[in-house]
């Protein structure tokens, strides 16, 4: 089965389904999974102006589902190789008041720009914060997201101070069914999942990622903003594909 998805893309879902205006910039090929992707978007609304079709292939994740558990196996980038922002494609970005990006979106280069627009940035590093896109990225990213579902406390707890002295205001690690961990520089703070029957875990961390920024931007507090990415993941892993 095909679904639409992908980090940046969910979380502009996921903000729409929560009421919010949301865009999408980047690319798709000019096959029928860019086409699919591109009329699901607009299915919930979501600004497209700004989505490139270019010839080639659509970025596409081979995903396995065991026991309602998304497994990753081939990514195959397609036209997302040769992708970066415009400067047009800047100037729209500047008129947001949150840019959402993440590690294989190829516009950490970018961000210094766009933190100089005054507008604040969110970075998913997935599974990987210090790959070399996230040593890029964090210096200039308000809120940096990442999973890691290990049990090691501590092993996470200096993780995340190694993160945050790269530069950015807050550091949250989501840990799938271990709940969620934040931390600001000087506290930790935790959160567990909100309980639900587990369909298919696709999209949960992008779910989180929109529901703790819904909460962010109306200035809520750092636990609170926890609780509204949890409440909205779990919405999202009671059915099946990431929306």
């Amino acid at each position: 089965q095909a679904f639409p998805g992908g980090n940046a893309v969910n979380v502009a879902v996921y903000l729409r389904r929560l009421g919010w205006q949301a865009s999408y910039t980047g690319v798709v090929g000019d096959d029928r999974y860019g086409e699919y992707l591109c009329r699901a978007l607009q299915e919930w609304s979501v600004d497209i102006s700004h989505l490139h079709v270019c010839p080639g292939k659509t970025a596409l994740s081979h995903v396995s589902l065991v026991d309602g558990e998304r497994r990753f196996g081939d990514y195959e980038e397609g036209v997302m190789a040769r992708f970066s922002l415009t400067d047009d494609d800047l100037r729209f970005l500047c008129q947001h008041d949150l840019v959402v990006t993440g590690l294989w979106g190829h516009t950490e280069s970018s961000l210094p720009g766009i933190r100089r627009c005054g507008v604040p940035v969110a970075f998913d590093a997935a599974e990987r914060p210090f790959d070399e896109a996230a040593r890029i990225a964090l210096p200039y990213a308000n809120l940096v997201f990442f999973s890691d579902d290990s049990q090691d406390d501590a092993a996470l707890w200096k993780k995340m101070r190694v993160l945050k002295g790269q530069g950015p205001e807050l550091i949250v690690a989501t840990r799938g069914k271990h709940g969620s961990t934040a931390y600001d520089g000087s506290s930790f703070y935790f959160t567990g999942p909100v309980p639900c029957q587990v369909v298919d875990t696709m999209g949960a961390g992008d779910s989180y990622i929109a529901g703790f920024l819904t909460a962010w931007l109306e200035k809520h507090s750092i636990p609170d903003c926890m609780q509204a990415g949890a409440t909205n993941a779990a919405v999202t892993i009671a059915y099946r594909g990431a929306w």
